[in-house]
């Protein structure tokens, strides 16, 4: 009897009841709304509406086709047995977007930021560059891979490009060797195949040729390359398999292989953020709800199973190399690196959106390994300038930025360090590579 009690008394204390929800439940037609990126609709975003409608207490929740292309209902159903639909369309995402401005979704999901005519077209629903608005929920990575008996461990973005172009074309020109390149390649509905043209083609003026082989399966392909000892591919990096992946160098950065820390920090070339654009003015609260969720522990465990980087900060060893500076081999040494890199506003010393929900991560993650009290050393780092010093100089100030936000978490730095435009993770000759390059680290002792 009394285990009986102490159960119904843990029942009640959970912050969700099992029984009835606290969002408004629709009068009639869907309760939200969701428009935009084919990676984020196909299934992750898909995957966290059924995790808020079960932590809302509804119950047979589930996903059903609604008769269009890469459209589905996710439904439920409270204990007294009404329906709660929301809708999913996965078109890409600048559909999310126009969605928005006719009023046909509540949420936008996007797998890159929004553009300023975006912006613009919007303000009537408020900043959608704002803190409430913009909200990364997860960070995507893509593989390169080969033929597991291929010998180069490592291609850079510009190569990529002529490869998948068709403007190189034998193995020979990349100082391997096999003779032609065999290419393979997501299908036109992919959001892999999104991803790489937006990373790898677009900022070139490419486009993929049309002689390669396309699959709808991320396993076949992967599959096609790891038995074909010509061919390379691009894949999501749960698809890796039998096939070998290669480190990618970006502009003067150094060779990084798709891991998931360097895709966390997004230092790996082939990452980028997705995202959710919630607008202030007549915010949805199933919407609202929605992006809590994504940004919770149990959303962001949801985003690891479905195959893309979370955001839980984790430290890291790094092995100390002879191109690193002394000063920050001496770190590596003693200290590991936490997996988040803290980014910035485009020309600004303000953290951008992401680092400041980042800097909440981090200093939940001090607290709770007993590290808020001079255990942690900012390392700023930033792009190529004229003037030596004065790199050094923006880039201890980026650091500086960071540790105003983390003292008003309880947290007392060991020290600030400032490396210049040393160690680059991204090329310099785009604004996309410098913004990469302006960081700031944090390592904890």
């Amino acid at each position: 009897m009394m285990l009986r009690v102490l159960y119904l008394l843990a029942i009640c204390c959970v912050p969700f009841p099992a029984f009835s929800t606290q969002l408004p439940l629709p009068v009639h037609g869907p309760a939200l709304r969701i428009q935009g990126s084919n990676t984020i609709g196909a299934t992750l975003g898909p995957a966290l509406v059924k995790g808020l409608m079960e932590q809302q207490g509804l119950q047979d929740v589930h996903s059903a086709s609604s008769g269009q292309a890469n459209e589905q209902h996710v439904m439920g159903k409270t204990r007294q047995g009404k329906r709660v639909t929301i809708e999913v369309a996965a078109h890409g995402s600048s559909t999310g977007f126009t969605a928005l401005q006719k009023a046909n979704a509540d949420l936008a999901a996007s797998s890159r930021p929004i553009k300023d005519n975006e912006r613009m077209a919007l303000e009537p629903l408020g900043d959608l560059k704002s803190p409430d608005a913009e909200h990364v929920i997860a960070i995507d990575g893509l593989a390169i891979i080969l033929h597991p008996h291929n010998p180069l461990n490592a291609l850079s973005t510009e190569q990529l490009a002529q490869v998948f172009s068709g403007e190189v074309t034998t193995w020979e020109a990349l100082g391997g060797s096999g003779g032609k390149i065999h290419l393979y390649a997501r299908d036109d509905q992919s959001g892999t195949y999104d991803t790489f043209k937006e990373l790898v083609l677009a900022p070139r003026d490419t486009s993929l040729d049309p002689r390669a082989k396309r699959f709808e399966s991320s396993e076949k392909l992967s599959d096609g390359v790891s038995h074909d000892p010509q061919g390379i591919g691009f894949i999501g990096l749960p698809y890796v398999r039998q096939a070998k992946a290669v480190a990618i160098v970006d502009g003067d950065s150094q060779a990084m292989p798709p891991l998931n820390s360097l895709i966390a920090t997004e230092d790996y070339p082939l990452s980028r953020r997705l995202y959710f654009y919630l607008p202030p003015v007549g915010q949805n609260p199933w919407a609202k709800a929605l992006v809590d969720f994504a940004q919770s522990a149990k959303g962001q465990a949801i985003v690891a199973a479905n195959g893309f980087i979370a955001q839980q900060v984790r430290a890291m060893r790094v092995e100390p190399r002879a191109p690193m500076p002394e000063a920050y081999q001496a770190i590596a040494r003693e200290a590991q690196r936490l997996t988040v890199n803290f980014r910035f506003e485009e020309g600004s010393a303000s953290l951008d959106n992401k680092a400041r929900q980042d800097v909440m991560r981090v200093a939940a993650y001090l607290r709770n390994h007993d590290k808020l009290n001079k255990q942690v050393t900012l390392a700023g780092f930033g792009d190529a300038k004229d003037d030596s010093q004065r790199a050094t100089l923006l880039s201890k100030l980026r650091a500086m930025a960071v540790r105003r936000e983390l003292v008003k978490h309880g947290v007392v730095l060991r020290d600030i360090r400032g490396f210049g435009d040393e160690m680059p993770v991204a090329a310099n000759t785009a604004d996309e590579g410098r913004i990469k390059n302006r960081r700031v680290e944090v390592w904890v002792y």
